[in-house]
C-alpha cells in the first residue's frame, strides 16, 4: 500500500475524470488516452491504494464505497497541486499577469497603461465566460478579472470600477422600436431568455418585479451571446448594458430602460492576493477604466 505522500497525480487525475464521466470509453476520449491504457492506469492507481475505487460493470462504472470517500479528496490534492505550481511559477517569475475579461468589457486601456509602465513584465489579457468569474480567479486562470456584476463574490476582492445604464434590446419592427424609453411596464409581458446562474438571471431579468411579480419566462440559453439571436427571430426580448456597440447586430436596436439600477462593472482579484503587479493593476483600472 502506498503512502498517501507517494501518489502519482496522473493516476489520481485519471480515476477523478473517470468518477465524472462513469464510464471508461468516455473519459478515455477525454483524456486523449485509449480504454485499455486508462484502465490499467486506474488499476495501478487501486493497488498503491489498497482498494477497489470503481466497480466496473457492463453497463459502465460506479464508484465503491472507498471511491465516494476518495473522490472529494482526490480532487482537491488536485487543485491544491495545480495552486502550488502556479503560486511557485508567480514567485519564479514576478512580473507575470493575466488579466481576465468578460464579453463587451474593455480592459485594453488598462493593459496597456501596464504595460507601458511595465516594459519588462509579461502583461496578458484574456477572455473569461460569463459565468466562469469566480472559477477563473480561484483556478489562477488569471490574477485579475473585469467582468459585471453579479457573480459569487466569496474568496475575492471585488471594487465597483463604473456604471452601465441599463437598456432593452429589441428586433428592428417590434411595437417598442423607436422609443426614446421604456420602463418595465412596457415590457411586463414580455418573455426574457432565461440562463442557469441564479444570481445573473434575477439581475437581467429583473426577477422578481418590483411589485413581486415574477418575470416572464423565456426560453433557456447556455451563453448570453445566444440572446441576441432569440431576440433577432422574435422569441423574446433581452435586457443588456448599454456598452460600446451596444446592440451588436444591425437587426437590433437598444431603448433605454428607467427606473431600475444600473450595471455594475467591476475589478476582482483573489482576496489576500497583494502582488507588486497586482497592486499596480488595481491602480491603473480604478484610473483608466471608467467607462468613459
Amino acid at each position: 500500500m502506498s503512502d498517501f505522500a507517494d501518489l502519482d497525480l496522473r493516476l489520481v487525475r485519471y480515476f477523478t475524470v473517470v468518477a465524472e464521466h462513469r464510464h471508461f470509453g468516455r473519459a478515455a476520449t477525454a483524456l486523449h488516452i485509449t480504454q485499455p491504457s486508462l484502465s490499467r492506469q486506474v488499476r495501478r492507481l487501486e493497488r498503491e491504494l489498497g482498494v477497489e475505487l470503481l466497480d466496473r460493470t457492463p453497463r459502465g462504472t460506479r464508484l465503491t464505497e472507498a471511491g465516494e470517500v476518495f473522490l472529494p479528496r482526490a480532487r482537491s490534492l488536485l487543485r491544491a497541486a495545480h495552486q502550488a505550481a502556479t503560486e511557485a511559477r508567480a514567485a519564479a517569475e514576478p512580473s507575470r499577469i493575466t488579466v481576465g475579461y468578460t464579453t463587451g468589457v474593455l480592459v485594453t486601456p488598462a493593459v496597456r497603461e501596464m504595460r507601458r509602465k511595465f516594459p519588462d513584465a509579461d502583461v496578458r489579457a484574456a477572455h473569461v465566460r460569463w459565468h466562469e468569474a469566480r472559477e477563473a480567479l480561484l483556478g489562477h486562470r488569471v490574477d485579475a478579472l473585469v467582468a459585471r456584476l453579479p457573480f459569487a463574490t466569496d474568496g475575492l476582492r471585488v471594487t465597483v470600477l463604473y456604471d452601465e445604464p441599463r437598456v432593452v434590446v429589441v428586433p428592428l419592427d417590434h411595437r417598442l422600436a423607436g422609443k426614446e424609453s421604456v420602463t418595465l411596464d412596457d415590457i411586463a409581458h414580455e418573455p426574457l431568455p432565461r440562463v442557469p446562474d441564479p444570481l445573473w438571471d434575477a439581475f437581467w431579468r429583473i426577477d422578481p418585479r418590483p411589485d413581486g411579480r415574477p418575470a416572464p419566462d423565456g426560453p433557456f440559453i447556455g451563453d448570453i451571446e445566444d440572446k441576441f439571436e432569440l431576440v433577432a427571430s422574435g422569441q423574446a426580448l433581452a435586457i443588456a448594458a448599454a456598452a460600446p456597440g451596444m446592440p451588436a447586430r444591425p437587426d437590433l436596436t437598444a431603448i433605454p430602460l428607467h427606473g431600475v439600477e444600473p450595471c455594475h462593472v467591476a475589478l476582482a482579484t483573489r482576496a489576500g492576493d497583494n502582488s507588486r503587479l497586482l497592486a499596480a493593476f488595481r491602480r491603473c483600472a480604478e484610473a483608466v477604466l471608467t467607462g468613459a
